[in-house]
């Protein structure tokens, strides 16, 4: 569960008037279910625009989204003629069916936000509670669970997150910029969404903070199978943390494919003004220099186990 598909979707800012802009141009992709894929684009590119519209915050300006075969966005009069061919509806009185295909329509759109959880850049700016325990236990509450589970949720979230029990009484307000951060992920997480959307979830941290947002994001979702598309200017990150990766440039898709696939094309990426990571840049370097080195070579880790294995096999000549 939690696949995702753009058919054709584009997405104008103010249409119809003098200012309109076009942020999404008739994109059409498949994100694989239970992975991390990885979106990456200069700024403009429309990044930000497609994650607001996986959650359902607004609608496409055209085509559709469909999560596990359904169009999120789907109107009444879009699916009437076929849901009213379906067995629960098929024997029922037209009128009354069309009553309750709309009651489970609503209900649908009401849960998207549950089903697809997004974490929009900055999310400590969204905390407004008394205590971290209300923060996080706001989603699951407006799910309409009990206590008990609410409070298993809350706990649940806040051992993904990485924080200590003991913050969930305190002020969010009082904790520190990676904690709230921290906070922000686990109140999402909390109403355990199939799809996690996370813009930017790194930004304006330091390096130690981003590896562990970061590794705390990759263990929730082997732990939990679920889907996550994660925005990033780090190439790095990408290439660390991403099975599939997504490049967007000019408001269209310019690839999808896999990490490995998506970072050989040196080309293709530097054509749209973007970098390979470093520790690539590096790899290139020695291959230049004459070393037979492979071309996916894109995380620190790797590369030092390859230049290890390299040095043993020439038994220290390089």
């Amino acid at each position: 569960m939690g696949k995702i598909v753009l058919d054709h979707v584009s997405y104008i800012y103010n249409a119809g008037t003098p200012f309109e802009k076009k942020a999404l141009d008739d994109v059409s992709l498949s994100i694989k279910a239970n992975c991390i894929t990885g979106v990456i684009g200069h700024t403009g590119s429309g990044k930000s625009t497609m994650m607001m519209l996986l959650n359902g915050l607004s609608a496409p300006t055209s085509g559709k989204i469909l999560l596990d075969g359904y169009n999120i966005n789907a109107t009444l009069k879009e699916i009437l003629p076929e849901w009213l061919k379906l067995p629960e509806y098929a024997n029922m009185r037209k009128s009354t069916a069309k009553k309750e295909i709309k009651a489970e329509l609503l209900k649908r759109k009401k849960t998207l936000c549950f089903r697809v959880g997004l974490v929009m850049q900055y999310p400590e700016y969204q905390l407004f509670e008394e205590t971290v325990y209300k923060d996080i236990a706001y989603g699951p509450k407006n799910m309409g669970l009990s206590d008990e589970e609410i409070k298993e949720r809350v706990y649940e979230a806040i051992r993904f997150s990485g924080l200590d029990q003991s913050v969930l009484q305190k002020s969010p307000f009082d904790l520190s910029g990676g904690q709230k951060r921290r906070v922000a992920i686990a109140g999402v997480i909390a109403m355990r969404p199939e799809v996690l959307v996370l813009d930017e979830p790194a930004a304006g941290l330091d390096p130690r903070g981003r590896e562990q947002i970061l590794e705390e994001v990759r263990n929730y979702q082997k732990a939990t199978g679920s889907t996550v598309i994660m925005v990033s200017h780090s190439m790095e990150d990408m290439a660390e943390y991403c099975q599939n990766m997504i490049v967007l440039a000019h408001s269209e898709l310019i690839a999808q494919g896999s990490t490995q696939e998506v970072f050989s094309n040196v080309s293709l990426l530097e054509g749209t003004g973007l970098d390979i990571p470093q520790i690539t840049q590096l790899i290139q370097c020695l291959k230049a220099r004459g070393m037979d080195l492979p071309d996916d070579i894109y995380t620190v880790d790797r590369a030092a186990q390859l230049l290890k294995d390299l040095y043993r096999k020439n038994k220290g000549t390089i």
